[in-house]
């Protein structure tokens, strides 16, 4: 019987046998190449159940979840067979329950020669969105097709999307081969029919094989079920696949600034991940978009110094000169910068439940720069079946298309097919904070090149100065009939009488002339506010106070001409009147056309008005005369 005291020393081996076990794992996996693929496909071919497989063939599974695994099985019915291998990736309740996947599920597994992250993507056409999210950091893509089924809109639409988003390593696995009693012709002609659209697309390489994720043929061994199969199993596929790592070293250098690294007044650097090239010390670099050049110093790590730096390491660049460098500007070699630009073509891919509106605000996120961006009407929308381009005005769910986008200022890019990090973006709503697209930057527009800014002597400053005033825009907005422009007029008499100089723009009065190409259809407002804003923009350069009094509906069109200013300049005046008050005034009669349906996209009625959430004045006209707002703004505005 073992004495208390020896209990206690088995017990500290056993630790320290476990610990050096531990750390015998962890070193032997640590210089190990890191493959990222996802499985894609239509609803049902079986990503889930291959996906497990591969962690249950790897022996990535613990014995608590294997038993965990085996109990599941039972309660949902496998076919006969003991393991349900989908069950170890659909983990949301509703995916088990629906027997599909929903959200995108991320699993890490390794083997002797290879680490992986595979992620799980939905087949469903509705979840496109998170196939794009699975796809945009992954090196190959396991496209599967059901045997019995062939090839599908949803395959095709996962095929053009990964190879869109730059993946280059395809697999075309052909599974549920049992089903079909591995029948070899019915393998061929799918096989045949996937390469014909592949090469429409310009897709020149793929590796197609046969399996079933369900009784493992293929998967780790070759299939005695296939003799007349020669190619290699999907494990050893990805385990000897090459990677792109080479092949970014080989590019000129990138760096996107992700933060700049003071931790005390000795150290100054600028950190990020590098996404193409080398660096060294010695070496001439360039900070774009400002052009300013210097040479770096140190290349630090949290390891300490290098020698050398190469795509897919994060370091902190020293330079020997103090130059201005901040987050969102790109690090390049001196000889070889990339482009700065602000007009695009870019490939969208929409993925919110509402419509693409042309001429909204967006953010764009790209790299490590986030920037106001607005898209025009698309030029055409892909059709993933024929690949046609279909003539449209905005795009919906799922849709891929191409259209043009202007920035607020210029940003270091390059083309999506030269580099995916100074490439591709994500636009993001400004207010939701939604992600409503991804997209790929392909070329700058040559204008965007060609077209810069004009260094004036007479500035806005001393236009101001002559006139004695502070530039403002009173920005009026609120329901039509609401007294808008009656408030706005009052404003302006008294402005005049004080000397001020003044101009009125006004909603009706400008659709008669600068806008009188423009409808009433939301993107058609958006274009309308857009221009006024910048009017008002040159009206205050010129040292005005301009007066607006348009409806403005949407509060992210009233943001962007607040943003087109100085701060403090835009001065939002909500003329807050109930619609039941604004339909009984009636004035021009509006709102009885538009409730007869004579006037479309009447706001109030069938097109909504967001009201202002924080304006600067609110007058609320059932409680106070126009006179009286009147005199109120203008005591507000001499305040200032």
């Amino acid at each position: 019987m073992s004495t208390p005291s020896t209990t206690q020393d088995s017990v500290y081996q056993t630790d320290a046998l476990i610990a050096a076990d531990i750390d015998a794992y962890l070193v032997r996996h640590q210089h190990k190449s890191l493959l990222r693929f996802i499985t894609c496909g239509s609803v049902d071919d079986g990503k889930s159940t291959l996906i497990g497989r591969l962690l249950y063939d790897s022996k990535m599974i613990f014995e608590d979840q294997l038993a965990a695994l085996e109990a599941d099985s039972k309660k949902v019915g496998t076919q006969g067979q003991e393991i349900d291998f989908a069950l170890l990736v659909d983990g949301l309740a509703a995916e088990r329950e629906q027997g599909i996947t929903i959200d995108v599920a991320y699993r890490f597994f390794a083997t002797e020669k290879r680490k992986f992250i595979v992620a799980d993507t939905p087949g469903h056409e509705q979840y496109t969105r998170n196939m794009v999210t699975g796809a945009s950091t992954a090196d190959l893509a396991v496209i599967l097709i059901d045997a019995r089924k062939g090839v599908l809109t949803q395959t095709r639409r996962h095929g053009y999307l990964a190879h869109l988003i730059g993946i280059r390593n395809l697999v075309l696995a052909v599974n549920k081969m049992d089903l079909i009693g591995y029948d070899q012709a019915r393998y061929d002609a799918i096989v045949d029919d996937y390469r014909a659209f592949a090469k429409s697309i310009g897709i020149t390489h793929f590796v197609p094989m046969p399996i079933s994720g369900f009784k493992g043929d293929n998967i780790t061994a070759p299939s005695p079920n296939t003799p007349w199969y020669t190619g290699p199993t999907l494990m050893a596929h990805l385990e000897t696949v090459e990677l792109d790592t080479m092949a970014d070293q080989a590019k000129p250098f990138r760096l996107p600034v992700q933060w700049v690294n003071r931790p005390n007044l000795d150290f100054r650097g600028f950190a990020g991940l590098i996404a193409s090239g080398v660096v060294k010390p010695g070496d001439a670099v360039r900070v774009l978009p400002s052009g300013k050049t210097s040479t770096v110093t140190r290349v630090v790590t949290f390891d300490g110094d290098l020698p050398q730096a190469v795509a897919g390491q994060s370091v902190t660049l020293c330079f020997a000169d103090e130059i201005d460098c901040s987050r969102g500007d790109v690090i390049t070699k001196a000889e070889e910068p990339t482009q700065v630009a602000d007009q695009f073509e870019a490939t969208i891919v929409w993925m919110n439940d509402e419509a693409l509106v042309p001429g909204r605000p967006y953010w764009l996120k790209i790299g490590t720069q986030t920037v106001t961006a607005r898209l025009q009407a698309p030029e055409y929308q892909i059709n993933v079946n024929t690949l046609e381009h279909l003539a449209v005005k905005t795009l919906e769910l799922n849709a891929i298309g191409v259209a043009k986008l202007t920035l607020e200022r210029a940003i270091p890019f390059e083309p999506y097919a030269d580099n995916r990090a100074l490439g591709g973006f994500i636009l993001i709503d400004k207010f939701s904070n939604a992600t409503v697209a991804a997209g790929m930057l392909q070329f700058s527009l040559r204008r965007a090149q060609n077209v810069h800014w004009q260094a004036l002597d007479v500035t806005r400053e001393v236009r101001a100065g002559l006139k004695g005033q502070q530039p403002s825009v009173l920005w009026f907005t609120g329901l039509s009939g609401s007294g808008k422009s009656t408030i706005a007029n009052l404003v302006e008499k008294k402005l005049a009488h004080l000397g001020k100089h003044t101009f009125l723009l006004d909603g009706d009065n400008i659709r008669h002339g600068l806008n009188k190409d423009l409808g009433f259809t939301q993107a058609d407002r958006i274009e309308n506010i857009r221009r006024i804003g910048e009017v008002a923009r040159l009206m205050t350069d010129a040292g005005l106070i301009v007066l607006t009094a348009f409806i403005s509906p949407f509060r992210a069109e009233r943001e962007l001409v607040r943003s087109m200013l100085p701060a403090g300049e835009f001065i939002e005046i909500f003329i807050d009147t109930p619609l039941a008050i604004a339909e009984k005034r009636d004035v021009k009669g509006l709102y009885k056309k538009a409730r007869s349906g004579e006037l479309p996209n009447f706001t109030g009625i069938d097109s909504p008005y967001e009201a202002p959430e924080s304006p600067q004045i609110r007058i609320d006209t059932t409680s106070m005369s126009a006179e009286a707002a009147a005199d109120l703004i203008v005591s507000r505005l001499l305040d200032r």
